[in-house]
């Protein structure tokens, strides 16, 4: 029979730095996201486009980046760009690069998905009512396509906010960072790592609740 003594009077000591963490976390994947946007939807139109090469050069980053492992991208990015005579980006603004690339990857499927399959009478009513092609984009186009996509974004912030965890590879002090540390300091394994993956999964759930409210409200196209 297993002998084990729970013990969380150590890790409820830190738990502010656990909290702190968390916030972190939750910042990097808010701005990865909105990067990674951007990425896709150029992307996405991109693999759209009537020229070959554009297609092509928007393909190519697609598959390269989605057939890398994250943690891979994250070590380029950090260590490999230094040695390109690149320093310019701190730990922070690295891990939030090389995570807003690896989303833009797969967000430009999204929106090339999105882009595909709004209806062509939509275009078409504002070409008939004089809109120029700018203000089709913004006032027909990205509303239609943004609720098309509102379920798939919400679930890569779910997934971009979980591989944060891997910051923690390149000493940025979030979450999994901190739990590390203080697994480290008190050496209580079990209890240190239950209470992180609760925090996870409490805010993963929140997160869900929260965007499946908007995605009900917004989603459906009228």
């Amino acid at each position: 029979m297993i002998d084990y003594n729970f013990n969380f009077d150590p890790v409820w000591r830190d738990f502010d730095l656990l909290i702190e963490g968390l916030l972190l976390g939750l910042r990097l994947a808010f701005v990865a996201l909105l990067i990674g946007t951007v990425i896709g939807l150029l992307c996405g139109y991109a693999r759209i486009s009537r020229h070959a090469w554009l297609r092509a050069l928007a393909w190519l980053y697609v598959e390269i980046i989605r057939n890398t492992p994250i943690l891979l991208l994250i070590f380029f990015v950090f260590f490999g760009l230094p040695e390109l005579g690149i320093y310019a980006l701190d730990k922070y603004q690295s891990f939030t690069f090389a995570l807003a690339i690896y989303a833009g990857a797969y967000l430009a499927e999204v929106f090339r998905a999105g882009l595909s399959s709004i209806p062509t009478q939509y275009v078409e009513a504002a070409k008939a009512i004089g809109l120029r092609p700018w203000q089709r984009q913004r006032y027909v186009v990205w509303p239609v396509m943004f609720r098309i996509c509102l379920p798939a974004l919400s679930n890569n912030f779910i997934s971009l906010f979980k591989d944060t965890s891997l910051a923690a590879a390149i000493a940025v002090p979030e979450l999994t960072f901190y739990a590390r540390q203080i697994n480290v300091n008190t050496f209580r394994v079990i209890e240190t790592w239950l209470v992180a993956s609760l925090l996870y999964l409490v805010v993963c759930y929140a997160i869900a609740f929260l965007l499946r409210r908007v995605e009900r409200r917004y989603a459906t196209i009228r």
